[in-house]
């Protein structure tokens, strides 16, 4: 009687088991659905979001573009189709008027060039050296004087304007391309100096050690090891010299503020967008002009952009 008893409850409860089972099914398979639902919203809106900082980014660009080539060199126009297209026409004279006539364009860009080269080599030259010594070497201060790179780091550059000026008047830079070398390199040197001493503490010292085991000098141990080793730092630290005599416009107007030919290209163009009739067509075009240097120099070197230099050069 028992055992039937049993298998009678049993019997009974079984619809109901399934019943919950079922239930308990499609509550899981609502919530994966609301679940996958809600990850297909959020990966839509942040394609939004991003294509729309994307066109946020690079429509100045672009439209900087247009004017460049609009035929009557207008900033605005009336027409709705020629804000976002050339549907005016196109025409490269603002280019040619830049490049081959009265300004003397390729003056600025030589003056540019080599105040950005020297910067970054001076800033490199200096910077290595002072890092590798900060990095490798206990002394005493060594704390004090990271603490002062930081402090000159975050005093704003433009307070020291007048200092920097007078300081020039008095060795006789002032209106000289060496004078605002040396006043861009030594406002990148800390940057330059910390950028390379975070990446010389990632070298093993025992790289070095087994080279002056196996008869380099500490010279040559710093040349032909460190240095090879550190070529993704010293890229980028480069590049960042490069770019800060490359684009700088308050002390390069203070120092040469004139005349015209000795002026670098931010300071010239300035001076264009200043006149009476602002250009703005040739205004563009020298704009677009001026980023051409700093996209090569990209391009170049970003194959030594790279990182794991170091992985397996030391034996475990």
């Amino acid at each position: 009687m028992t055992t039937n008893r049993t298998a009678s409850e049993s019997v009974a409860s079984a619809p109901a088991a399934v019943s919950s089972h079922s239930a308990d099914y499609a509550a899981n398979t609502l919530l994966l659905n609301r679940r996958k639902r809600n990850k297909q919203i959020a990966l839509v809106l942040s394609y939004v979001i991003l294509i729309g900082a994307v066109l946020f980014a690079i429509y100045p660009v672009y439209f900087a573009f247009l004017v460049s080539i609009r035929p009557n060199g207008q900033l605005l126009s009336l027409n709705l189709p020629d804000m976002f297209f050339p549907a005016t026409g196109v025409s490269f004279d603002s280019y040619n008027t830049v490049m081959f006539g009265k300004t003397p364009f390729f003056n600025w860009v030589g003056n540019s060039l080599l105040i950005a080269g020297l910067t970054a080599f001076a800033s490199l030259l200096l910077a290595t050296s002072a890092a590798f010594t900060i990095s490798r070497f206990k002394f005493r201060g060594r704390n004090a004087l990271l603490i002062m790179f930081l402090a000159i780091q975050a005093f704003p550059g433009v307070l020291a304007l007048n200092a920097i000026s007078n300081l020039l008047v008095k060795l006789g830079l002032y209106g000289n391309s060496f004078g605002l070398i040396i006043a861009y390199s030594a406002g990148t040197i800390v940057f330059c100096t910390w950028n390379l001493k975070g990446y010389f503490d990632t070298i093993p010292v025992e790289i070095e050690e087994s080279a002056l085991i196996d008869g380099c000098n500490p010279f040559q141990s710093f040349f032909l090891i460190l240095l090879p080793l550190s070529i993704p730092a010293i890229a980028i630290t480069a590049f960042f010299g490069f770019l800060a005599g490359w684009g700088e416009f308050a002390l390069a107007s203070a120092i040469i503020p004139a005349p015209a030919i000795k002026q670098t290209l931010p300071v010239a163009l300035n001076a264009l967008a200043q006149s009476t009739s602002v250009p703005w067509g040739q205004f563009a075009a020298a704009s677009m002009l001026v980023a051409i240097p700093t996209m090569i120099l990209f391009l170049v070197m970003q194959r030594f952009l790279q990182s794991g230099l170091t992985a397996g050069g030391v034996k475990g």
